[in-house]
């Protein structure tokens, strides 16, 4: 498609997405009385209006039934996180069988590595990206150190060529073929957090089994953005949060995938608590623990149902609506935005420089963009006229138009206020000098 750098082109776009009534479920900040541009759902997702009445009906029923909520709820509470099962497998690509929901992100890549992490004289290391987010290099390091290894030795960073800003995959499996035998583990986000630029999971997944290795991956960034097979691309295990793209609500429950070919094995180390128990014996209250046939084996404690709630509001939506159409939507946004980037680039003395690779199939629905020339001071510009974006170092910000709420007359509007923005500063600087 040709796209104009015009509101009448953003406006027509807009008449033409089937999403665009989507926008009107979710709640919007405002500044300066207006709602905000907002580009942040990477990191926290718009509180969607329908989680307040799931929230509610939780609260009512603690109120009007107590304990007995727990069997007597209209969405009872003892089964609670299965209704997640069958919609959250289609965000990912899973079975649902494969996929339970429980505590967050950081806590649940710890305990799945109780299960992946396995370490040997022989085979202890650990591949994962350099500059990682850096939870996941905590995580990753204080695994290493409780088993008794230095992280110095056991963590195999994958490097970026020197000028480069992504990874290349050729550099990924070369790195795993270079570690072999000594690699116990490869575990990387799915989706870089700096950058956005997507991994090639499928084949790095492929590469880590060949040399016996466990794959599992942090796709915090991944789900409810980009499209996953984990059961066909044969993956060990995942976590992701849901507070992002899934927009369930601030620090709230993560998702796992656990690969079925671990279900019904009782030797798989794990961590195990009475919520993986045997459903249908958990309340007998049995000293022996018989873990549950599904990746529910992996739950420790009874679900928290409040934090639940918001989620299954969000991931109903995404039931409606299908990850196709969210992806469709989610190109068609992301090149309009990068377009107007370059336009307003064009018409100012600065210069922009997307470093979010510019291949559909190695991005989702982030574009970081390094900005040449300003700083913080057109970033707070920025929202201080209404535009919610963050702010990396060096001088780096994200911008992710999320396809359920974002529109495309608010990527032209942005462009506008980033151009005003711009030339408001290099004015004041020549009046100055």
């Amino acid at each position: 498609m040709r796209f104009e750098n015009s509101r009448e082109f953003a406006r027509e776009l807009d008449r033409k997405d089937k999403l665009a009534g989507y926008r009107n479920e979710f709640i919007f900040p405002r500044v300066n009385g207006r709602d905000v541009i907002y580009f942040v759902g990477n990191s926290l997702g718009l509180q969607p209006k329908r989680a307040r009445k799931y929230v509610d009906e939780v609260m009512k029923d603690w109120a009007e039934l107590g304990v007995e909520g727990h069997f007597y709820a209209e969405k009872s509470w003892w089964d609670y996180h299965e209704r997640f099962s069958e919609k959250l497998a289609r965000v990912v690509g899973a079975k649902p069988a494969e996929v339970t929901v429980m505590n967050t992100l950081t806590v649940n890549l710890h305990l799945l590595m109780v299960s992946f992490y396995r370490p040997t004289s022989k085979r202890f290391k650990i591949i994962c990206e350099e500059k990682a987010f850096p939870s996941d290099q905590y995580m990753i390091a204080s695994q290493v150190r409780f088993h008794g290894y230095d992280p110095e030795e056991a963590i195999v960073e994958i490097k970026k060529r020197d000028g480069e800003n992504n990874f290349r995959t050729e550099d990924v499996l070369e790195t795993i073929k270079e570690v072999g035998e000594e690699c116990a583990l490869v575990l990387i986000g799915g989706v870089n957090y700096y950058t956005g630029q997507v991994f090639d999971m499928e084949t790095i997944t492929k590469a880590g089994h060949e040399i016996g290795a466990f794959v599992g991956w942090d796709l915090a960034h991944a789900a409810g953005n980009i499209e996953l097979k984990l059961s066909e691309w044969n993956v060990d295990f995942a976590a992701w949060c849901s507070y992002k793209y899934m927009n369930s609500g601030p620090g709230n429950a993560s998702g796992c995938f656990i690969n079925e070919k671990y279900h019904n094995k009782k030797d798989i180390p794990r961590f195990e608590g009475w919520w993986g128990h045997n459903k249908e014996r958990r309340f007998l209250m049995e000293p022996e623990f018989q873990p549950e046939p599904t990746a529910d084996a992996w739950q420790i404690s009874n679900a928290p149902i409040l934090a639940l709630a918001p989620y299954l509001a969000s991931l109903e939506m995404f039931e409606e609506v299908g990850m196709p159409a969210l992806i469709e939507k989610r190109n068609m946004i992301v090149a309009y935005l990068e377009f107007i980037l370059h336009e307003i680039d064009k018409q100012v003395e600065s210069t922009f420089e997307v470093i979010t690779p510019s291949n559909q199939d190695e991005r989702g629905t982030q574009l970081s963009v390094f900005l040449h020339g300003e700083g913080r001071e057109l970033f707070k510009y920025l929202m201080d006229h209404g535009v919610i974006t963050d702010w990396r170092e060096p001088n780096v910000i994200r911008l992710a138009p999320a396809p359920f709420y974002c529109s495309f007359e608010d990527m032209y509007e942005f462009g506008q206020i980033l151009k005003k923005g711009i030339l408001e500063k290099q004015h004041k600087m020549k009046k100055e000098a």
